[in-house]
């Protein structure tokens, strides 16, 4: 039986990897699945973003990027590439993050995972503290089976289920709207943008599962 699994999430700034340089250069924001690193040194990466040109732009004229492919699908767009330089993530996870989902906006970008235990939690937050522009958001045990938490019973990403309650309980759904859309974003410490791309993805994978 493990210990108790806390879910861990980091705001990142100055990461000079190719995504969050390309997104800060581009002004705009990406969603990436954990990085695969290989053995000759690359890490594989697979991400997806609203903007597609301006963006593989950006990537395609770096030459720490091999291989980029984009793919276009129920209007946005799907990257994968290897990347020579890895981000920062990786410092994180040899040192016991679980990395779930990465978040580029602008160049900053947002982990979000979990640690198994206060000593890896420890270790992972020692590690944060010697990375340049690496802070600890937020820190809290995740939900027993009996209480599982929405990312695991609707298969939403923590990202969105942090959006969609942050809105319920500011009232954002309420009519009159006890909060707009900044406010919430603000609350979340995200750009609006950010804030309704999350909203608006969560929406509908609720409502896939649910109809």
């Amino acid at each position: 039986m493990i210990e108790e699994c806390l879910a861990v999430e980091f705001s990142v700034s100055g990461d000079d990897c190719p995504l969050a340089e390309a997104t800060r250069t581009t002004g705009t924001s990406a969603d990436a699945q954990p990085p695969q690193l290989r053995e000759d040194g690359y890490a594989l990466v697979h991400f997806s973003s609203a903007n597609g040109d301006a963006l593989a732009d950006a990537l395609d004229g770096d030459d720490r990027v091999r291989y980029l492919h984009v793919a276009r699908s129920d209007g946005r767009y799907n990257y994968r590439c290897l990347s020579k330089h890895p981000c920062v993530v990786h410092e994180l996870v040899s040192a016991g993050f679980l990395v779930d989902g990465l978040h580029y906006d602008a160049g900053d970008a947002r982990y979000t995972g979990a640690v198994v235990g206060h000593d890896v939690l420890k270790g992972v937050l020692d590690t944060a503290g010697d990375t340049v522009g690496v802070t600890l958001e937020r820190v809290f045990p995740l939900a027993g089976e009996d209480d599982a938490p929405v990312a695991d019973r609707w298969g939403v990403t923590p990202a969105q289920a942090d959006a969609l309650l942050t809105a319920r309980e500011m009232g954002y759904f309420e009519v009159p709207r006890g909060a707009d859309a900044t406010d919430v974003a603000d609350e979340l410490g995200v750009s609006k943008s950010a804030f309704l791309e999350r909203l608006r993805r969560g929406q509908n994978r609720l409502l896939g599962e649910a109809l």
